[in-house]
């Protein structure tokens, strides 16, 4: 803007000195758009003059038309960023808590080879698998993912029919679940959208809640799919409790039946030796070819302290196996669960969380402490900072324009489009299937600019107009007539910017065509009722602001044109 702006101020003079002659003939375009807009002006005039009789049924409008963007915010689904096809996705596989390599690879080769006929017809270009997810140390090996790459935007179908498809036929493996998942934008991370988090109180009450709570989702709402949480007691564990009276009198201490579990269960680190400049660890560990059940334990024995015999293990512990969870999470320092789930397509992220939380206020008890993670905290906060950015930019123009006029008043008359603009920016996101989310709040506080133009070229020049000596009434028709070429002028050029936006396709279409939408309807719902809604403010509000020539000048005309009241003569009685 400020380039285009030099430019219109030295290039374009400049360029117009060297290509403009005079006594040259305006082309049959030129003709033809001049007819247009000449005629265009006079139906525009005819029709000013009859809403500025009418000024109070445009003010109702315009109250109505504020209320039907309140509503229309509310019905618009809200979601972080749109769905964008990224030309790759991304199949997470979670199997049973315990299970070993060799289980995942058998389903991993299973969920290959039904990919495959996807590769083959060329939908599908690679196919990358990976089991564990983890990488490092690995401890559980019960999770696994593949990368997906699939061919070029134009030689396929739609990312979302594709994995629609795969999410289907992933449906039926028995003993693992594997679900598609597609990478979004902004740096979030490859996991579901919905991050719903309870804490407070213990994780024996948290886990009740939470089945209670998922337990009623999935009976009420079928949208949102493939429900789990962050806390399932599947992970197999061995209680060891030690008869402490018994080990006492055989002479053997908790220390020596913790560190021969240590050594002889998982590995003991005791030194290390220095072999031709190399460091290496010794390890001490059992043999694990006998540890394949608890009944192992049965042939271990430590050494009492006392005498120095061996004494079998299972004389002194007592031996319990059950399921708990693997990890014990909390979040924001407070005992949490968090329950997590995809979301049918077209169903809006923000109203599943809506829905979340209505449910949770509904069927958990009060003490529950809900909160949000991952995409859906993102999603939270950029959804809390959309009006904070539409009314600070609001000010800020309100701000400039005010230094620029000089004035409260005219200012005010301008921003009335910026609402105006919003309407049809909104009912553009509705009838097309889009969303709110943060590129269409860039595009918003875009127009907050866009739509100011407008009432600038009307306002200036009224002011100008009545600084010279017009009437007030006469400043303002000519005013909104004279600037409705420019008006309509800028206004088809901005719109027509936008026009690749909405028609491209291939990566970040969607993306652009949501900026490209709210630009659009924008700026020409901003245009059709700036050019009734402003000289109706100005007529109502600024009559009696400009200058101080153009204020006395209409004070005179209003009392020249009140009618004569009957006076009566001074010398009489009544006088």
């Amino acid at each position: 803007v400020v380039v285009s702006t030099l430019l219109a101020l030295t290039l374009t003079p400049m360029m117009a000195s060297k290509i403009l002659k005079p006594g040259m003939h305006d082309s049959r375009l030129s003709q033809a758009v001049q007819w247009l807009l000449t005629g265009t002006q006079r139906r525009y005039q005819r029709a000013l003059e009859i809403v500025l009789t009418l000024k109070w049924l445009v003010v109702a409008l315009f109250f109505l038309l504020i209320a039907a963007t309140a509503w229309l915010a509310t019905e618009l689904p809200n979601e972080y960023t749109p769905q964008e096809d990224r030309g790759n996705f991304i199949i997470l596989v979670n199997g049973p808590e315990g299970a070993t390599f060799d289980y995942m690879m058998d389903y991993m080769d299973e969920i290959e080879a039904r990919l495959t006929p996807f590769v083959d017809n060329g939908e599908l270009e690679r196919i990358v698998v990976r089991a564990p997810r983890g990488f490092g140390n690995i401890e559980n090996f019960n999770s696994g993912f593949i990368i997906v790459n699939m061919a070029d935007w134009g030689s396929r179908r739609s990312a979302w029919e594709i994995m629609a498809e795969i999410r289907q036929q992933l449906r039926t493996l028995p003993g693992v679940q594997a679900f598609p998942v597609m990478r979004q934008g902004f740096g979030q991370r490859t996991q579901k959208p919905v991050q719903f988090v309870l804490g407070g109180g213990t994780y024996e009450d948290l886990a009740r809640w939470r089945d209670r709570l998922i337990t009623h989702v999935r009976e009420n709402n079928p949208r949102i799919t493939a429900i789990e949480s962050n806390y399932d007691e599947t992970q197999p564990q061995l209680r060891v409790d030690i008869n402490y009276e018994r080990a006492a009198a055989l002479g053997v201490t908790v220390t020596e039946i913790g560190r021969t579990l240590e050594v002889l269960l998982g590995g003991r680190n005791v030194t290390r030796y220095v072999d031709d400049g190399e460091e290496y660890d010794v390890i001490l560990e059992g043999d694990r070819s006998g540890q394949n059940s608890p009944a192992a334990l049965n042939n271990i024995q430590v050494r009492s302290v006392r005498s120095g015999e061996l004494i079998p293990l299972a004389s002194l512990v007592t031996l319990s196996d059950f399921a708990g969870a693997s990890t014990l999470n909390r979040f924001d320092r407070v005992r949490a669960i968090t329950i997590e789930a995809n979301l049918a397509d077209g169903y809006p992220l923000g109203e599943a969380l809506e829905y979340l939380q209505q449910a949770a206020d509904n069927v958990l008890p009060e003490e529950v402490q809900t909160n949000l993670a991952g995409p859906s905290r993102d999603f939270q906060q950029a959804s809390g900072a959309t009006m904070f950015l539409l009314v600070l930019g609001a000010v800020v123009v309100y701000l400039v324009l005010a230094a620029q006029f000089e004035s409260l008043i005219h200012p005010f008359v301008i921003m009335l489009t910026v609402p105006l603009a919003m309407i049809g920016a909104l009912l553009a996101l509705l009838l097309s299937g889009q969303s709110l989310n943060i590129y269409s709040q860039v595009g918003l506080v875009l127009l907050i600019g866009l739509a100011a133009k407008n009432g600038i070229l009307i306002v200036e020049f009224a002011n100008q107009l009545r600084d010279e000596g017009q009437a007030f009434r006469s400043a303002l028709i000519e005013a909104s007539v004279t600037r409705l070429r420019p008006i309509l002028m800028t206004a088809v050029t901005t719109m027509a910017g936008a026009i690749p936006l909405i028609l491209s396709s291939g990566p970040g279409a969607e993306s652009r065509l949501v900026i490209g939408t709210v630009i659009m309807a924008g700026v020409g719902s901003a245009t059709v009722f700036t050019l009734f809604v402003v000289p109706v403010a100005y007529d109502l509000l600024a009559r009696y602001s400009g200058s101080p020539g153009a204020v006395k000048r209409q004070l005179e005309e209003e009392i020249a044109s009140a009618p004569i009241a009957h006076h009566t003569p001074l010398n009489t009685p009544e006088r």
